[in-house]
Order: C-alpha cells, then sequence, then structure tokens
C-alpha cells in the first residue's frame, strides 16, 4: 500500500500569548513552515477573532496547512497535509512548534489516501 499523502495532527500548548494572537506573526511563521518543508506556497487566508484568537490556512501546491489559535490558553491545533514524497510535513510542523516558543507538543502522523501501488500509478 501507497499513501498519496502525510498529515500531521500536532496539539501545540504553552505558546506565546502575543504570536499567538498576532495574525501577521502567525501568517509569516505559517509561510515560513510551508517553505522550510520545500512545498509553494499558493494562498493565505486568515481570520483573527475578537477579543482573540486565529484560525486560517496556507494552501500549498502539496495540500494546506491549517491553524486554530486559542491565546489566552497558550495552545494551537496545527494540520500539515503535504501529498507527495517532496515536502516533510515535520519540517513544518517543528518550525511552527518552535516559534510559537512552544513548551509541550503532542502530534500524530496519519497516512492519507492509501491504495495498492499499482493502483496509484495507473490513476
Amino acid at each position: 500500500m501507497e499513501a498519496l499523502g502525510r498529515h500531521v495532527l500536532a496539539e501545540i500548548y504553552g505558546c506565546d500569548f502575543a504570536v499567538l494572537n498576532d495574525l501577521e506573526k502567525v501568517r509569516e511563521v505559517l509561510v515560513q513552515a510551508a517553505l522550510k518543508a520545500g512545498a509553494e506556497v499558493r494562498e493565505v487566508a486568515l481570520h483573527r477573532f475578537s477579543p482573540q484568537g486565529i484560525s486560517g490556512v496556507v494552501v500549498i501546491s502539496e495540500s494546506h496547512l491549517a491553524i486554530h489559535t486559542w491565546p489566552e490558553l497558550g495552545y494551537a491545533a496545527l494540520d500539515v497535509f503535504t501529498c507527495g514524497d517532496r515536502v516533510n510535513p515535520w519540517t513544518a510542523c517543528n518550525y511552527v512548534v518552535e516559534k510559537f516558543k512552544a513548551k509541550d507538543i503532542t502530534a500524530t502522523e496519519m497516512k492519507r489516501g492509501m491504495f495498492p501501488a499499482e493502483k496509484k500509478a495507473a490513476g
């Protein structure tokens, strides 16, 4: 069986409030994370909530990075989904963790789109 993509789901704790609540900083961190992982950024859509919190997505040629922040809890939920084998989602995830000044993280990787090798090659 071969996977079409890899999807890292990260729970990021103990993050810096100021970073998690700064729309431009979150944008910069996510775009840089994608680029450092070797992805090609296509579009960025983020929204800042009142009184705090940011949600959004960075669309990459290889899939996406999605974020939801709770600055008051020092928490961020991060998804990094990459298709193919050129972009490593862990590189992007680890960069975000570093820039958010996180104290703890739990993360898991799921293989997405599992197909027999011959089916994937024919598709």
